[in-house]
């Protein structure tokens, strides 16, 4: 109980403030350091694909960019959700916070996908059921963005942005189901959580360390984004104008 409740201290601006920031440089060390890693195992240490040869080395980026734009989504729709039923302001800020990078992630994919796509299928693009519901989640990002951008009230724009980021949550299972459901060009899963992978072990570490660097730098930019949205909305409290005198003090 007592963890719990310490947990929940965080949901304050001005505590979650001072912890991103403290948070801040070993996140960004962590994103340089695991990408670095990630880059040298994947395009120098892993052997050449025998069927793709080296156009294959672009899951390295595509498919962990994938993986964080379905994940971010998801995140954004629970905090704006939690936001929205509790009125709890860091969560919805935490949500307007994710939905550019979410929207960053997705763009990647589908451009790393196109990359792929060309010596892979002849083709930059195909209406393929994958790659079509991937592109509906980027317009979902960017029509959240713009819905709650659009509105003056924040609160209304709060409610109103969790309403579409709750509902358009329906498309990420479709997104991760597709090769499943339908008759898809797109290959199936590479990383399954119920067998093991298809892939050389090298390849398999690499695509980890990617995808670790991958959610550090989400972090990272989400909480450099969120510090940002919090002074914006808490700059007539008393601490932010503390912040702000000691800053120009400095």
């Amino acid at each position: 109980m007592t963890t719990g409740l310490r947990l929940f201290t965080f949901a304050s601006p001005s505590r979650f403030y001072a912890l991103s920031g403290a948070l801040l440089p070993w996140l960004w060390l962590l994103t340089i350091g695991f990408a670095a890693a990630g880059l040298y195992v994947g395009f120098i240490v892993a052997p050449t694909d025998a069927t793709q040869h080296d156009a294959y080395r672009i899951i390295f980026l595509h498919v962990p960019a994938a993986w964080m734009s379905m994940l971010l989504y998801l995140v954004m729709a629970f905090w704006a959700t939690i936001g929205w039923a509790f009125r709890a302001r860091m969560a919805s800020m935490l949500a307007r916070a994710i939905a550019p990078t979410g929207a960053m992630f997705t763009l990647l994919a589908l451009w790393t996908g196109a990359l792929w796509g060309k010596p892979t299928w002849g083709a930059w693009w195909v209406w393929d059921a994958r790659l079509t519901s991937e592109l509906i989640l980027l317009f979902l990002y960017l029509g959240y963005i713009a819905l709650v951008e659009a509105i003056d009230d924040m609160r209304r724009a709060d409610q109103a942005g969790a309403l579409l980021a709750l509902v358009g949550a329906i498309n990420v299972p479709v997104i991760y189901f597709s090769v499943r459901w339908w008759n898809t060009l797109h290959q199936g899963a590479t990383i399954s959580m119920t067998a093991a992978p298809k892939m050389a072990h090298t390849m398999l570490i690499a695509m980890l360390l990617m995808t670790i660097a991958c959610w550090a730098y989400a972090f990272a930019v989400v909480f450099t984004r969120a510090r940002a949205i919090i002074i914006e909305r808490e700059r007539h409290t008393g601490w932010v104008a503390a912040l702000a005198t000691g800053a120009k003090g400095v």
